[in-house]
């Protein structure tokens, strides 16, 4: 993903990637990115919540105005579950893949 935001960027189109998984995004060096630390797969927010996603997605979009320095990478503060402060399901998650 990060060689294409970085040809997209060098057409002079800003971009910022919606990352799930911190391990590969600070491998790929994308130009922007957010990291949302929810399962694989659900970076853009919960199914139906489209209050929880449009806030992610306005998140991500404030990055394009403040990131100043290349390789910028912004953790939201987003849980998957606010009733569970230690994100357990990442617990589950390895335990038990996909059924999060």
């Amino acid at each position: 993903m990060g060689l294409f935001a970085r040809a997209i960027e060098e057409a002079g189109i800003p971009t910022v990637m919606l990352s799930a998984a911190l391990d590969i995004t600070t491998s790929v060096k994308p130009p922007r990115a957010v990291f949302v630390n929810f399962p694989l797969g659900h970076q853009a927010g919960k199914p139906c919540d489209p209050e929880g996603q449009t806030r992610i997605l306005l998140d991500a979009l404030q990055v394009l105005e403040t990131a100043t320095s290349p390789g910028t990478l912004v953790p939201l503060p987003d849980k998957w579950d606010e009733r569970d402060p230690l994100d357990s399901w990442e617990e589950e998650e390895m335990l038990h893949p996909s059924l999060v």
